[in-house]
């Protein structure tokens, strides 16, 4: 191949170039990190949905998964650790006509930012809410989280993790949440038909993407490469629409359950409580004077 022709394919642009950060790029995430592949397809979903990406703000804490807002092309903030949430929902509070996306990790969003996490789907915050879980702290070290299954090696736990993690699914439909689905990052089509759901949704919609981390979950517990943790997904992953989410709790063995867990369309959203209060308290000033 001519230097000309490699400086053609150089030039060329991607389809997906306009969506990234080019001054970004390349991305910090680990060989056999899943992110990569989420973040193309949030940027599938979006394109799908036809939404102007002007009308489109992606939020995120810290972490791994917490980066991807700084690679998306939208406007955004990359927020200070366990509050993507509340700027989220100021953020659409502000403008009910934008959709605002949020992207973080088990960590940011369950642990540190668990409380902003369960009165959100309490009440029903307009906001599509996109949790990317390795089962534990990847950027800092691999320590146990609030998702780590028992049995789970990590630094703090070098005899193996004893407590209960979260079933994050049953822990969001438990607070009111609206929509709530669950995908391993190997399966990248419904990964990408379930954003664009939620994406779509009124209300409050939570996505639970599982996602390889090979470089401090990995190898820990006998899964040292990306495609290692992606065939175990394969091999244990079971699809149940609608299914009682008590039922999908992840342990060491045994099935993970996947799925779209519950799609509800008739409960008013934040937004929806807020501006008929708003019409009430205007009403009542017009008949006051």
């Amino acid at each position: 191949m001519t230097e000309e022709e490699i400086g053609l394919i150089e030039a060329e642009e991607h389809p997906l170039d306009c969506y990234l950060r080019k001054g970004r790029i390349p991305h910090i995430w680990c060989p056999g990190c899943s992110l990569g592949s989420v973040a193309t397809m949030i940027i599938e979903a979006i394109r799908e949905t036809g939404i102007d990406p002007k009308n489109i703000s992606v939020i995120s804490g810290i972490g791994c998964t917490g980066r991807t807002a700084g690679y998306l092309n939208f406007d955004s903030f990359h927020t200070t650790h366990g509050r993507a949430i509340p700027f989220a929902i100021g953020l659409g509070l502000t403008d009910p006509n934008r959709k605002i996306i949020v992207i973080s990790g088990d960590g940011d969003l369950a642990s540190i930012g668990g409380n902003h996490l369960i009165h959100a789907a309490r009440r029903n915050a307009d906001i599509t809410v996109i949790c990317v879980n390795n089962f534990q702290y990847g950027m800092t070290g691999g320590q146990v989280g609030p998702t780590s299954y028992k049995g789970q090696v990590q630094t703090t736990a070098p005899y193996s993790n004893i407590e209960e993690p979260f079933n994050l699914p049953e822990l969001i439909k438990a607070c009111g949440a609206t929509y709530v689905a669950r995908w391993t990052a190997l399966d990248v089509r419904r990964v990408k038909e379930s954003f664009v759901e939620a994406i779509n949704h009124k209300g409050f919609s939570f996505v639970e993407i599982l996602g390889a981390c090979p470089t401090t979950y990995g190898r820990r517990n006998q899964l040292r490469e990306g495609i290692a943790i992606l065939e175990n997904f394969k091999e244990r992953a079971v699809i149940e629409h609608g299914i009682d989410t008590e039922k999908v709790a992840i342990g060491k063995e045994g099935p993970i359950i996947v799925g779209r867990f519950v799609d509800i369309h008739d409960k008013p959203s934040l937004t929806d409580n807020l501006l008929s209060i708003q019409r009430m308290a205007t009403a009542s000033k017009g008949k006051g004077s």
